[in-house]
């Protein structure tokens, strides 16, 4: 099972629904192209929404929970991913094996992720396997077995994950920076959990947090591909009818604050991995798409500034990128390096400086005009994988936000002004702000 810890910055893209009653929209891209997005709210309150998209013959289907690390108490710190893992050992009708085989003896895929706010379970099969595909997550979301003896496995390799964690320093940098940037936060928490907290699960607590959060109200169930919209309802409400409409999770509260400064892990390594980061805009922010933008002009690929001048004219790293995640109430941005502990001050400082300069000066002349081509084509070449496409229907129905269309979601971009990319980049890109946490050798 895959794990999100961070994005990269895409832009969802998609269109316009009404909440509660079915609707349709097609929406006419610059290519030629035509969104067929259609939404259906359940009596149990299930969102349902597909995507016809033609000339497939494949769909990529999945449900989210809207249940991650972030809702979780302290003690209880890694509770959705380890139920999350707990699904896959067996439901009321099929075994482990089973579950693994139906889907991949089709030629399919099955797979599932926790993330900061939501739970995943995803598949994707020929066309003429949907049924089977939607009876398999309906089996893993609703009727996992969640006994004593498979927990006690579980829980063995799901330490077995995070020791793998700390073992890998460039994924274990990003935990320690998000713990120490949210102050305690819960988007500072791990999403894997913590030895102890693994270590104590009981399955009493994974059954009651299935129960309570498993329900109807915080459930989304999306298709894309070449899936017919009322065919697909009429599968969801007859596959999870048994599921109860419950009561729908609130919001993670909004941090207080976040923190700032330099802080060192010691660490015995060959290389030391430097994030810079603070907070961001939450989701629903129109300020997430100039800082977007200045993020991908920064470190969003080979041509970005940070990897002309920390790799290609100094030298001093293999990678460097920006990176961002927007969540309800709030986000994070950020830029991470990997060099050695001896060129380890100079590449901060070649980081400071190309963050300064952003944040004092914008992105100068022509650099807005080229960065907002780079992130069009980027959209509008993700819309050829129905896994984008399943992934941006879901998300703005998680996050309770109007749905854009491609057309929208492009106008948007053009709209942003050189004084956009300023007062984000003052507020965010500013190194003053930020928490640089070096985890390497002194």
């Amino acid at each position: 099972m895959k794990r999100h810890t961070r994005g990269h910055g895409r832009l969802s893209v998609p269109s316009s629904v009404s909440d509660g009653h079915p609707s349709s929209v097609r929406a006419p891209s610059e290519a030629g192209s035509v969104e067929a997005i259609e939404s259906t709210t359940l009596d149990n309150g299930i969102r349902v929404l597909s995507e016809q998209i033609p000339g497939v013959r494949s769909i990529s289907a999945g449900v989210w929970v809207r249940q991650g690390a972030a809702h979780e108490t302290r003690e209880l710190t890694g509770i959705s991913h380890i139920l999350e893992h707990m699904v896959f050992k067996g439901t009321a009708k099929r075994s482990a094996l089973e579950i693994a085989d139906t889907l991949e003896a089709l030629g399919g895929s099955l797979d599932a992720y926790t993330s900061r706010e939501h739970t995943a379970y995803q598949a994707r099969v020929l066309d003429e396997h949907i049924p089977d595909a939607l009876d398999v997550l309906a089996d893993l979301v609703l009727v996992p077995r969640l006994e004593a003896d498979d927990l006690e496995l579980e829980r063995q390799v799901v330490l077995e994950e995070i020791a793998q964690v700390e073992d890998t320093p460039d994924d274990m940098v990003f935990e320690l920076h998000a713990e120490r940037l949210w102050r305690g936060h819960p988007y500072g928490r791990p999403i894997l959990g913590t030895k102890e907290t693994v270590s104590a699960m009981s399955v009493e607590s994974l059954r009651a947090l299935h129960a309570d959060r498993y329900v109807g109200s915080n459930l989304v169930v999306a298709a894309a591909g070449n899936v017919e919209h009322a065919p697909f309802v009429e599968a969801i409400a007859a596959l999870f009818d048994s599921a109860p409409h419950g009561q729908r999770i609130e919001a993670v509260s909004v941090p207080a604050t976040t923190d700032r400064g330099a802080i060192h892990v010691e660490r015995s390594s060959a290389q030391t991995h430097i994030v810079f980061g603070s907070d961001a805009p939450a989701h629903a922010s129109e300020d997430r798409f100039p800082l977007i933008l200045v993020s991908s002009a920064l470190g969003g690929g080979m041509s970005s500034r940070l990897f002309q001048r920390v790799r290609e004219e100094l030298g001093l790293c293999y990678s460097v990128f920006t990176f961002q995640s927007f969540y309800r109430t709030a986000g994070l941005f950020g830029v991470y390096v990997g060099t050695r502990p001896a060129t380890a001050e100079a590449a901060a400082v070649a980081v400071r400086e190309e963050l300064s300069r952003v944040a004092d000066d914008g992105l100068g002349d022509g650099g807005l005009d080229r960065i907002k081509r780079q992130v069009k084509g980027q959209v509008m070449l993700s819309l050829e994988s129905t896994g984008s496409r399943l992934h941006r229907l879901a998300a703005f129905a998680l996050h309770e936000e109007p749905f854009l269309g491609l057309d929208d979601l492009l106008a948007k971009v053009d709209a942003v002004s050189e004084s956009d990319i300023r007062r984000v980049a003052a507020r965010y890109v500013d190194p003053e702000s930020h928490l640089e946490l070096r985890l390497g050798p002194q």
